[in-house]
């Protein structure tokens, strides 16, 4: 049975930066992926350039999902958002709380949380949208406990998601003891492991001691002592991320949601060595 494939984007700032993209997932389509997801910058900021890259990414014939995030904008903006993307054809969409912007230091939302968000685009859109949500297996950072996140994640479903994309972790164990306690809460929604490839050691740090994403010691002190060799470090984080997902396509994992940064060949290296 074929394995579900996703990967996701960020808005290039510039014209040559789409057309670079472009070429980026002219590569990954290979992988007949199911979507294409397209982030979107704190507060909104890059509510056009999202846009944008939507409507090109869409033109190779496969779904192209933007985030929506609630955090510093109007629920009248929110709404027209929604029934732009409905008129445009679009599907699918990830929704987000979202980050402030730099600078702001209250969120100036008409909605809090991610399920709000979820509830509004049920209420203008209906069922037209599969809509995905954020999972945290090593919880997200701001959370009060473990138990709380669990709690948010159920209403975010029982709001109306349909599934979820989770936080990129390199734990394997981390999600399987998430996927139990979800069962316990009966939420039973698809919950698809998100994954980051490993090129770079000093991104990866910065990256995840901003968001909460635990790199186990053995791999830091691994990737710490390699940060030099740029073909051995990718060789190792590669062979990483490889056994990962073999583990988690193991347990049942429902499909693997690749955090690209606009690259291709390390997603294509993980996924041709997992031989999907």
């Amino acid at each position: 049975m074929k394995t579900p494939i996703s990967f996701e984007f960020f808005p290039p700032k510039t014209d040559e930066g789409l057309e670079k993209l472009i070429a980026v997932q002219q590569q990954l389509l290979v992988k007949n992926p199911e979507f294409f997801s397209v982030t979107y910058g704190a507060g909104g900021s890059t509510r056009d350039r999202t846009w944008n890259t939507v409507m090109k990414v869409r033109e190779a014939g496969v779904d192209a999902a933007p985030h929506l995030s609630c955090v510093g904008q109007s629920r009248e903006e929110l709404v027209e958002l929604v029934n732009e993307y409905r008129d445009a054809g679009i599907r699918r969409i990830v929704v987000l709380r979202g980050d402030l912007p730099s600078g702001m230091g209250s969120a100036e939302s008409d909605l809090r949380y991610a399920d709000d968000l979820v509830r509004l685009i049920r209420e203008v859109s209906g069922d037209h949208f599969h809509l995905e949500v954020a999972a945290y297996p090593e919880m997200h950072p701001q959370a009060r406990s473990f138990s709380d996140d669990i709690d948010h994640l159920k209403r975010k479903v029982d709001a109306g998601a349909n599934s979820a994309i989770t936080q990129y972790f390199y734990n394997a164990d981390a999600y399987a003891f998430y996927m139990d306690e979800l069962a316990k809460r009966g939420v039973t929604v698809p919950v698809v492991p998100g994954i980051m490839p490993i090129t770079n050691y000093a991104n990866l740090v910065r990256f995840s001691d901003g968001c909460g994403a635990d790199i186990p010691r053995w791999v830091r002190k691994q990737l710490e002592q390699l940060q030099h060799d740029d073909a051995a470090l990718k060789k190792f984080g590669e062979e990483v991320v490889t056994r990962l997902c073999e583990r988690l396509l193991a347990m049942g994992a429902p499909g693997l949601h690749f955090y690209t940064m606009n690259q291709a060949t390390a997603n294509l290296n993980v996924l041709n060595n997992l031989g999907l």
